[in-house]
């Protein structure tokens, strides 16, 4: 989950999905030889653009259903790790296939699908420096 401090609110980075266009943080399957917190930095790269530095404690979790080339769904379940942001690219492996935007975590819990994402969302919008795994990061973003 891409963050970053503007002003004195914490921000998310959501991309749209490929099948939808539907606004999501970017996520991905586990990767063979990499931890979980650094394949969520590869799949933040490949899918937004952006690298940073990742907690490597998950944050939350969220379910979600995934759709597949041939109609069908696999129930999914989502380890969430915190990201704050340093660098964002102009160019990025996907994208011609998504859009990015920054938005407040407020106005991105409001447009998930995912009823246990947008709480995940919802607990950075008041005292997001005091929220267990994020806030240690985000308080060292904010130095």
């Amino acid at each position: 989950m891409p963050l970053r401090w503007k002003g004195n609110e914490v921000q998310v980075l959501m991309v749209t999905s490929r099948d939808t266009g539907r606004w999501v943080v970017p996520k991905g399957w586990t990767m063979k030889d990499l931890k979980p917190w650094a394949a969520a930095a590869t799949e933040a790269l490949e899918e937004a653009g952006v690298t940073g530095h990742v907690a490597k404690e998950v944050f939350g979790t969220y379910s979600y259903d995934k759709r597949l080339d041939d109609g069908s769904t696999v129930p999914c379940r989502v380890r969430v790790y915190p990201m704050i942001v340093t660098d964002t690219r102009s160019r990025w492996k996907e994208k011609s296939e998504r859009k990015r935007a920054w938005f407040a975590v407020a106005k991105a819990a409001k447009l998930v699908d995912e009823p246990e994402l947008a709480d995940l969302l919802l607990s950075l919008a008041k005292k997001p420096k005091k929220v267990p795994v994020v806030g240690p990061i985000l308080k060292r973003a904010a130095s």
